[in-house]
């Protein structure tokens, strides 16, 4: 059973930086794309980066371009979002996802709260 497990948010001013984790287990991630969503309070879940396991190919929501970096760890199984110069729009529940090819995101985390103050 494939499960994911985010941590490293918190409260960080404005233009600070903070560095989320995605521990996963379950399986093989090699044929995965894993990604990281956010949701604001009172809006959509929206996209924010993904990374193809096996290739380390990466893309961004143009929102983060130049500020988040999306990386994973193979061995550690682990999925990585370094944020950085972070603003109050950024503010929202981080969450990790995984799915194989062009299905929908699958397999989801419970989320990590990341509030930056003004």
């Amino acid at each position: 059973q494939v499960q994911l497990v985010e941590s490293g948010g918190g409260l960080v001013q404005t233009g600070g930086s903070l560095r989320l984790a995605c521990a996963a287990s379950g399986r093989t991630f090699s044929g995965y794309l894993m990604g990281w969503f956010r949701q604001a309070p009172g809006k959509e879940r929206e996209f924010v980066a993904a990374i193809y396991w096996r290739t380390g190919t990466t893309n961004y929501a143009d929102s983060v371009k130049g500020r988040f970096t999306i990386s994973k760890d193979s061995a550690k199984n682990t999925l990585y979002l370094q944020m950085n110069s972070l603003q109050p729009e950024d503010t929202a529940v981080y969450y990790c996802a995984a799915k194989v090819g062009q299905s929908s995101y699958e397999y989801w985390g419970q989320g990590t709260q990341v509030t930056v103050s003004s």
